[in-house]
Formats: structure tokens, C-alpha cells, sequence
């Protein structure tokens, strides 16, 4: 029943607060990115979402335009706090989460949710086995349990994991679990990158 109807219930009204201070936010901020690089305030990328439906996911830009995609060996994306592709306000943004507070209106559109497993890139849909694939059933999120967890030190391994282990056992009770322990890591600086 949570699952159904309450979560997304619960996504499109706290998503309907948070976005007039989003909005706000993105004044001083979009000042801050346009003012280092003259280049878009806004970073829009192709992802999956629930039953592995396409959508365009919004972040503050946080790399210097047209920077290159790089991937670890794993296929996960390179993600360090010495990555040259990152801008002096963009290392700032990834290191408080701030890039991520666009998500708000993709919740507010219904493709994604404020928990939930990240939503997946383009690319490595050819290696996604029947487990990895039941990330799928739900939405997307802000955070989820791998966030909550590990953060961006995860290996794709752990994070495929994670985001079945989220995706088989959802409730209200772990969303809330979630959004705390993000909390805290967020607030600690903990895990922001994976090299």
C-alpha cells in the first residue's frame, strides 16, 4: 500500500514545499556557476528510472562544459575530489550534495522519488543481470540505501546490492531510516568520493 500509493503521495506534497526554496537557491547559485565558466547553470543527463523507463535527470552543472564521461573499471562513473573536470563552485556543491537539489522537480514530475535507488546511467544496460534489474520496480531517488550507507565509496557491485536489497524491502520506516543516516553523512562529509 506504501509502495502504491502513500510514497508518491508523500514525494509530489513534501517535493511541492521544497521547490519555491530550491528555486530561490538556484539564484546565488546559478550566479556562482555562471560567473567561474559563462556556461549552463544547469547539468541534464538520460537515465533509467522505474521499469527501466528513459528520463532526463537535473543536477546544478558541477564540471566544466562538454567534460568527457569516465568510467572506472567497473563501469561505475570516476568520481574523485582531485577529478580536473570539476570547477572550484561545482567541488563545493558535490561535497555538500547542493548539485543534487534540482532532483526536487524530477520527484515533482514522478520520475523520480526522494528515496530510492540512484537512478542508473546509459551504457551498461547490456550487463544488468535478472537481479540487477529488480532495482528497476521502484522510482529512482534523491538518496537511498547505498547513499545511506556507503555514499559514493561503494563498488558497482555493492551498490547493485544495495539498491535490490532497497527495491525488495521498501517501507515507510526504511525511507525515514534512509533519510536520516543521509543526513548525517552529508553533515560528516563521509564517502563523498570513490577514489
Amino acid at each position: 500500500m506504501y509502495q502504491d500509493y502513500g510514497k508518491r503521495v508523500l514525494d509530489f506534497l513534501l517535493a511541492l514545499f521544497i521547490s519555491p526554496f530550491v528555486l530561490l537557491l538556484a539564484i546565488p547559485i546559478g550566479i556562482a556557476i555562471k560567473r567561474e565558466d559563462h556556461g549552463s547553470i544547469f547539468f541534464v543527463s538520460d537515465r533509467y528510472g522505474q521499469n527501466m523507463k528513459k528520463f532526463k535527470m537535473i543536477k546544478f552543472r558541477t564540471m566544466k562544459m562538454n567534460a568527457p564521461d569516465i568510467r572506472n573499471k567497473d563501469g561505475s562513473t570516476y568520481n574523485s575530489a582531485k577529478d580536473p573536470r570539476l570547477t572550484k563552485i561545482g567541488a563545493l556543491l558535490r561535497k555538500t550534495s547542493v548539485d543534487e537539489l534540482p532532483q526536487v522537480f524530477n520527484v515533482l514530475f514522478g520520475d523520480m522519488s526522494f528515496v530510492g535507488p540512484r537512478p542508473s546511467p546509459m551504457g551498461n544496460e547490456k550487463t544488468y543481470t535478472s537481479f540487477i534489474k529488480k532495482k528497476f520496480r521502484v522510482r529512482p531517488g534523491i538518496t537511498g540505501y547505498n547513499q545511506a550507507l556507503l555514499r559514493n565509496s561503494a563498488t558497482l557491485e555493492e551498490r547493485y546490492k544495495n539498491d535490490v536489497y532497497y527495491a525488495e524491502n521498501v517501507s515507510f520506516f526504511l525511507d525515514v531510516k534512509i533519510i536520516f543516516m543521509t543526513a548525517v553523512s552529508v553533515l560528516k562529509k563521509k564517502n563523498i568520493y570513490n577514489s
